[in-house]
């Protein structure tokens, strides 16, 4: 027996079970047209706000981690939006963000439209978020409208199997009223990452094992590494943070389960944004929503998946050299192995070491292990504030 962090209800399937999923005329209208031009064409809500100190020196207020070039040689935001395409085009994004960094999002993604960047009046929380592009697409585009909601911050290692998944789960959502939760195969034991516990499959016919979408039975959210053993065991997911549903049924779903929305939610609906800021209170989707509703499905991915959290995390997801340092900039490794270097202001050499992160910025260079470099509260909590915000003398864009 798993034991669960906290309680959540199980997830029960509805009594009516979908056997239309994906039948040929719900499949037809996602895959006919690689463009999905039809009524029901897909959506997708961005999630891009915060700075990401776990990257500091290089991310600040001024230069947020999504504007970041982490992964490869565009900002993590610019890589989102390519990713989605041609399934989701750009002018079908809505990007969700704060004041302070909309204007230089937007310069990283010029094929947006102005109009799809949701500026919040404050950071509202990512349930709150969620609500206010829910809102927005039913709006623009119809309340049956399927959409993806996920994060700037992912790395996917084979994108065409990323997006055929949506459109798996796009048909899922619009054949029935789920929530659909992308799962991705666990290939260690992540103790930072939420896990998905698959129960009973949506389809009698599809089982688990043939990568079947499934009800989700509970969640667990940082378990410790022999829990996440267990979990891994037992055929849980990582939960990605991708999801897939009606416009219709999310904002449905929490207003019968987000209490921390529900005050606020009425001003959403008369598009009073000032007023619904004002009303909610701060919590995350899967705590706020997932956790607590009983529509929840896991569809299993073999995109490659990862999170892009910590300096640490570069190692998996960049390409790396023949002796596994994943470097960018103009970095030289002389009998040097398993580093993370990133040099953003002159050249970096390093000799001789190994599961080293080195940061090198015109003005500053930070140098740690990989795996000190996983938590840095401590280091920037005892660094003077002129250090921790505007460290190095210079940034260029």
């Amino acid at each position: 027996m798993i034991p669960e962090p906290r309680a959540v209800a199980p997830h029960v399937a509805p009594p009516v079970l979908v056997e239309t999923a994906f039948s040929a005329d719900t499949m037809e209208a996602f895959e006919g047209d690689p463009l999905l031009e039809t009524r029901t064409a897909l959506w997708a809500v961005v999630f891009a706000g915060g700075i990401g100190t776990r990257f500091w020196p290089l991310s600040s207020p001024k230069r947020p981690k999504q504007l970041l070039a982490l992964v490869n040689e565009r900002p993590l935001i610019a890589d989102t939006v390519d990713r989605l395409a041609p399934l989701v085009p750009p002018e079908r994004v809505l990007v969700v963000t704060s004041a302070d960094i909309a204007d230089a999002l937007h310069d990283a993604i010029p094929e947006v439209p102005r109009a799809n960047m949701l500026v919040e009046p404050r950071p509202l929380g990512t349930a709150a978020a969620l609500a206010w592009g829910a809102h927005e697409v039913a709006k623009r585009a119809g309340p049956d409208t399927v959409f993806c909601a996920l994060h700037a911050d992912l790395a996917v290692g084979f994108p065409d199997v990323f997006r055929d998944a949506l459109r798996r789960a796009a048909a899922l959502a619009a054949a029935e009223p789920m929530l659909v939760a992308l799962g991705a195969h666990p290939t260690r034991a992540e103790t930072g990452f939420g896990y998905l516990q698959p129960g009973a499959p949506v389809d009698p016919l599809v089982s688990r094992a043939e990568g079947g979408a499934c009800w989700v039975d509970h969640f667990v959210e940082k378990p410790t590494a022999a829990l996440a053993d267990t979990l891994i065991d037992s055929g849980a997911r990582w939960n990605t943070g991708i999801f897939v549903w009606r416009a219709r049924v999310v904002l449905d779903e929490l207003t019968a389960h987000t209490r921390e929305l529900q005050h606020g939610l009425p001003a959403l609906a008369e598009d009073d944004l000032s007023r619904f800021a004002e009303l909610v209170t701060s919590v995350s989707i899967d705590r706020g929503l997932l956790e607590r509703s009983r529509r929840v499905v896991v569809l299993p991915t073999e995109c490659a998946w990862d999170d892009v959290g910590t300096w640490a995390s570069l190692r998996r997801v960049r390409d790396l050299d023949d002796t596994g340092n994943g470097v960018m900039g103009p970095v030289h490794c002389v009998d040097a192995s398993g580093n993370v270097i990133h040099a953003d202001g002159g050249c970096v050499v390093a000799y001789g070491i190994s599961g080293m992160l080195v940061v090198s910025l015109d003005g500053l260079t930070f140098v740690t292990t990989l795996e000190r470099a996983s938590e840095l509260g401590p280091l920037l909590n005892a660094l003077p504030g002129s250090l921790r915000y505007n460290p190095g003398r210079h940034h260029p864009t």
